[in-house]
């Protein structure tokens, strides 16, 4: 075993970590607002939206997440094609990115569903009794609870995303692994490269996963 080449490819590999968090932190971001909107559509009333918004969650949690990285990357460009009458290149990270999004939602709704329906009635009848119509109560006395309450479930989801960013060396984008896999193979020291990426992944998720651990201990304690 030979690390030496590992030395002067660092700043290949922040440049694809960088490129791995920022997919992480956009994804995370749009895949929980994405998602809150799929919990409350589920929760709604109205048969319609909630029958939509439950076969969109079922459907993307049912399919495999590199296929749905694929999809947007090949498929979406035809599409906007097929509909503008001119061809729209999508990028590797736009494509990776709206894939990524799409999928979490599925997953961050559920999360979110949960959250909303571990509320008491009463608090929401409470913020009814005080004038509040239902998007002030979801907003200001609902959502900000649940939130708390699912705050380590949603971060436990995202080290799980962060580990599934690997996959989008299916449309050649350079994230850290790939990095990673490219200096392998120019330097002949694959083996190294890989171990040292397996490595550093591990550390990270490990102390992303203490960080949810204590969260859940100290909102163990809150609520005692």
């Amino acid at each position: 075993m030979d690390f030496s080449s590992i030395v002067s490819a660092l700043p290949d590999l922040l440049q694809g970590m960088l490129l791995t968090l920022k997919l992480l932190v956009f994804a995370v971001a749009g895949g929980i607002a994405l998602g809150t909107l799929l919990a409350l559509a589920r929760l709604s009333s109205n048969r319609l939206l909630s029958f939509l918004a439950g076969f969109y969650v079922n459907y993307f949690r049912s399919i495999p997440l590199l296929l749905v990285i694929t999809w947007f990357y090949f498929i979406v460009p035809f599409m906007l094609a097929w509909a503008t009458g001119k061809m729209h290149p999508v990028g590797a990270f736009a494509s990776s990115l709206v894939a990524f999004m799409m999928f979490e939602a599925a997953y961050y709704c559920e999360i979110v569903r949960a959250g909303i329906q571990s509320i008491p009635k009463g608090q929401v009848n409470a913020a009814y009794a005080l004038g509040l119509n239902y998007h002030q109560a979801m907003r200001l006395v609902v959502l900000p609870q649940a939130f708390r309450k699912m705050a380590p479930l949603l971060l436990q989801q995202s080290i799980i995303l962060f580990q599934d960013t690997a996959l989008v060396y299916a449309v050649g984008l350079m994230d850290f692994l790939n990095t990673a896999r490219s200096r392998g193979d120019i330097t002949g020291q694959l083996h190294e490269f890989l171990l040292f990426a397996g490595v550093i992944y591990f550390v990270l998720s490990f102390i992303a996963s203490r960080i949810v651990l204590r969260l859940q201990s100290k909102l163990a304690v809150g609520q005692n």
